[in-house]
């Protein structure tokens, strides 16, 4: 049985993504992304606990993210949990991260219509990579 590496996640920019462009022209986008749950403890105070992730964009998901992202913004992501392994100075570090495939705008923090006075533009578009081919969201300047 195959098995299923999937992560949904709503959550704020912690930070403005950060952006590489390799020598082939090849765009990642890397930014931290906070997720927060809200429960009463015994006494009745409510308790938030906010968790952070490490989020990767490559190509035209990372192209959007640089043009439209910025720290404090609401997006839905899905992705795929990858764990990754480099040294500093012989010592094994690890570092876990969600790779985008897919990603929607919903608005600014503290937005209390969840994005809903953004433009019909690509900006809130879905927008979704593979391996293949990206999806280009459709363009407004259509002759028909």
């Amino acid at each position: 049985m195959a098995g299923v590496n999937k992560v949904l996640l709503i959550g704020n920019l912690g930070k403005d993504p950060e952006i590489i462009t390799f020598d082939n022209g090849v765009k990642k986008a890397a930014f931290s992304l906070a997720t927060t749950e809200s429960y009463k403890n015994k006494e009745g105070n409510r308790v938030d606990q906010t968790e952070w992730h490490n989020i990767v964009m490559w190509r035209w998901l990372a192209e959007i993210a640089e043009k439209y992202l910025h720290k404090g913004d609401q997006v839905f992501i899905e992705g795929k949990i990858k764990t990754r392994s480099y040294e500093v100075d012989g010592v094994k570090k690890y570092v876990t991260e969600i790779v985008a495939d897919n990603m929607t705008m919903l608005g600014k923090r503290g937005d209390s219509q969840g994005g809903a006075q953004q433009p019909a533009t690509e900006t809130s578009q879905t927008t979704k990579t593979d391996d293949a081919e990206p999806v280009v969201p459709p363009d407004d300047d259509l002759p028909f």
